[in-house]
């Protein structure tokens, strides 16, 4: 049993009068970041790469004055630069793509 409807006699809504069927009351957006290189942690002592090396972290001495500095490579791979600098006393070549090191760029 079906019911007809005359479409002259039903009601549409106007896109005018309809309310949202949703209304958002607050937003919380979260984002995130990281920096622009391949490995977060120094493969060397395995320690975050914004963090001090182990050389430093051992140094009693060890205060906000003295920073413990990223190097990364041309190779865009980043270490410490204690930790760097001890490896290429033995092998002068990247820890994670043999190729040869060569420094782009230090700091934090």
């Amino acid at each position: 049993m079906a019911t007809d409807i005359d479409p002259r006699e039903a009601q549409v809504d106007s896109p005018q009068d309809a309310k949202p069927n949703f209304e958002i009351t607050k937003w919380t957006a979260v984002a995130f970041w990281s920096w622009d290189i391949d490995v977060d942690n120094c493969a060397i002592c395995r320690n975050h790469i914004m963090e001090p090396c182990v050389n430093c972290q051992q140094e009693a001495t060890f205060n906000s004055e003295h920073e413990c500095v990223a190097a990364w490579g041309e190779c865009n791979h980043a270490f410490h630069l204690h930790c760097i600098t001890q490896w290429i006393k033995s092998r002068n070549v990247c820890p994670l793509d043999n190729k040869p090191w060569k420094l782009a760029r230090c700091g934090k």
